[in-house]
């Protein structure tokens, strides 16, 4: 019956996109699309607070220890393990893509095309991960929603290419702007992060998206994340927002490469429920060390905005310290390199959630330990509030490489424009440095190692050659003849032929100019090796070389084919025009997409 009705809606619907023609034209339709798009996304992000919000009581209300929270040891693993028996048993996903990373990719690909089931589907798990202690955030779980709720809307409406692409980024504008309450930080995030580069109308969809989210978001009671009373910065602390914005940047770097290192280790691990429990047990004990970890840990941030720093220690096993100002930052410190741990595993071993929300603690814990151990000293005092928000701002501008949604972000969510300046010297800051570690942002780094993105920067650095590899040159042993390398070149085109021995490791290349004169004397053709034909080839690269250094090496030694190895095994061949053509093809792609929107 279900099923029918749905049949019914869907005909319904195509029959109106069909005919709307008659009545609006596409710059009107496309208008009221979005403001239907972030009204969809403007209530996910409601129920998804609510959720939480709701999960959340229900654990703490529960809790009678004071100073140990046992229950800390449980709940995140129940909450990993139920996100993963919600992705492989209700929806019968055996590869569930977390992350924005997918939708990035989707989007360079000129499809624009998400998965329908994540409209809701990253609303449960994020919910029973966060919910339940898992240590990560809840704005990229609505930006992947809102923007399968864009993307489907404008499959549903019969949209073409282009306005499917611009009612995902609005979707997911939406979503952020709903969360945050901050509808301009919603815009510029669908701007820095998902889209790089569009034209001026293309802000008009996702404007009236956005603060539709954001109106939705406020008449179900949403409010500012973060309380501040904002006091002016003064110009002797200019230098510190200085030390600050490179401190952020190194933090930012750190933050990208143990992210991804750790949840490359999960990966690698094949039984889903078996990383779950592993996961939820390092989780736990770390909440059991660490309580500030819990969640997405804006309660905490809150207490440091308003001064409240000897409650970093509630909870902990660690409370008879709360007096101990060094003990107190020693903690915190301990806290800005553990969250990202924390965030890693819970994703990596099957939760759900994103590095935004970790993004915005670790920044608010290194601003409050910068102006603490500053004020510390004497030398000056500054305004520990100050440097918790602009810290804030900073380190999601590294992470993200998202300047301009960090400085608006902070200003918007803190209620005023007091600290622009230095929101701005900080996050400015942060992001060049962070990007001379990590050129590529956290969303975009593995795509990018995996050749399925073009750099930041250019066409080939950084870029794995792993997409161009090619992996279909038949190859010999050293110990046949030159029969056999006859009877293979009557069966393929190619003019190079690998040798190899048992153990899969090149010995060397056979190439087709260098045996013509002996591949027709008849009489050699048992008595001649493979051995005495090939040739060792000048250069052979690793799988995770660059294109751009592969580039350098065919322009190097004056070659068309380079050998390409795998922990020292034979993998396939590359060859310069291949990788030349790949890059045409990124590029023309990448043209495409700007002209279109």
């Amino acid at each position: 019956m279900l099923k029918s009705w749905r049949i019914y809606l869907k005909i319904a619907v195509n029959n109106v996109a069909r005919k709307r023609h008659l009545y609006i034209n596409d710059k009107n339709f496309l208008m009221i699309a979005a403001m239907w798009v972030g009204l969809l996304s403007g209530l996910a992000a409601v129920v998804l607070r609510t959720c939480v919000h709701y999960l959340q009581h229900f654990m703490e209300s529960g809790f009678n220890i004071r100073y140990e929270n046992y229950l800390y040891l449980a709940t995140p693993l129940v909450g990993i393990v139920l996100c993963v028996f919600v992705i492989r048993l209700l929806f019968k996903s055996q590869k569930f893509d977390k992350g924005l990373s997918s939708i990035i990719y989707s989007i360079s690909r000129n499809n624009a095309n998400v998965e329908k089931h994540k409209s809701f589907t990253h609303i449960l798990t994020s919910a029973l991960t966060v919910g339940l202690g898992g240590s990560v955030g809840l704005e990229a779980p609505i930006a992947v929603t809102g923007s399968s709720i864009g993307s489907n809307t404008a499959k549903d409406l019969l949209m073409d290419r282009q306005h499917r692409t611009l009612l995902l980024a609005s979707g997911a504008a939406a979503g952020i702007a709903a969360i945050f309450n901050s509808p301009i930080a919603g815009v510029i995030f669908a701007f820095e992060v998902l889209l790089s580069e569009v034209t001026i109308p293309a802000f008009i969809p996702l404007l009236i998206a956005s603060a539709t989210g954001a109106v939705v978001s406020r008449l179900f009671g949403g409010s500012h994340i973060f309380s501040l009373q904002l006091n002016e910065w003064s110009l002797h602390a200019i230098p510190f927002y200085v030390l600050l914005s490179a401190l952020c940047g190194l933090v930012s770097a750190y933050m990208i490469r143990t992210s991804l290192r750790i949840e490359s280790v999960f990966n690698q691990r094949k039984q889903p429920y078996h990383k779950a429990i592993a996961g939820g047990l390092i989780i736990g004990l770390l909440l059991f060390i660490f309580p500030p970890l819990y969640g997405e840990g804006y309660g905490v941030v809150n207490k440091l905005l308003a001064g409240d720093y000897v409650s970093l220690l509630d909870r902990s096993l660690f409370y008879r310290y709360n007096s101990n100002m060094w003990f107190l930052l020693g903690f915190a410190i301990t806290i800005v390199f553990v969250k990202v741990i924390a965030s890693a595993v819970t994703i990596g071993s099957g939760g759900n959630g994103g590095i935004f929300g970790p993004s915005l603690f670790t920044g608010a814990m290194l601003g409050f330990v910068f102006a603490t151990l500053i004020n510390t000293t004497g030398i000056v005092e500054l305004n520990t509030g100050n440097f918790v928000a602009v810290a804030m701002g900073g380190v999601i501008s590294g992470v993200l490489h998202a300047p301009l949604t960090g400085i608006f972000l902070i200003a918007e969510i803190t209620g005023g424009y007091t600290l622009f300046v230095p929101l701005m010297m900080v996050s400015a800051g942060s992001y060049f440095i962070t990007r001379y570690f990590e050129p590529n942002s956290i969303y975009k780094k593995t795509l990018v190692e995996r050749g399925m993105l073009l750099n930041e920067d250019n066409g080939l650095q950084l870029v794995s050659i792993r997409a161009v590899v090619e992996k279909d040159f038949i190859t010999l042993k050293t110990d046949q003849t030159l029969y056999d390398l006859v009877d293979a070149i009557a069966h393929c085109r190619r003019n190079i032929f690998p040798v190899i021995n048992e153990n899969n490791e090149l010995q060397g290349i056979v190439l087709m100019d260098e045996i013509r004169e002996v591949m027709f004397k008849t009489n050699l053709y048992r008595t001649t090796s493979i051995a005495e034909l090939m040739t060792i080839p000048p250069v052979r690269v690793d799988q995770n070389t660059s294109l751009d250094e592969v580039i350098k090496l065919f322009e190097k030694f004056a070659i068309w084919h380079i050998p390409v190895e795998e922990n020292g095994k034979y993998s396939g061949m590359i060859s310069k025009s291949g990788v030349l053509q790949f890059y045409r093809e990124q590029l023309a792609q990448q043209e495409q997409t700007k002209v279109a929107l």
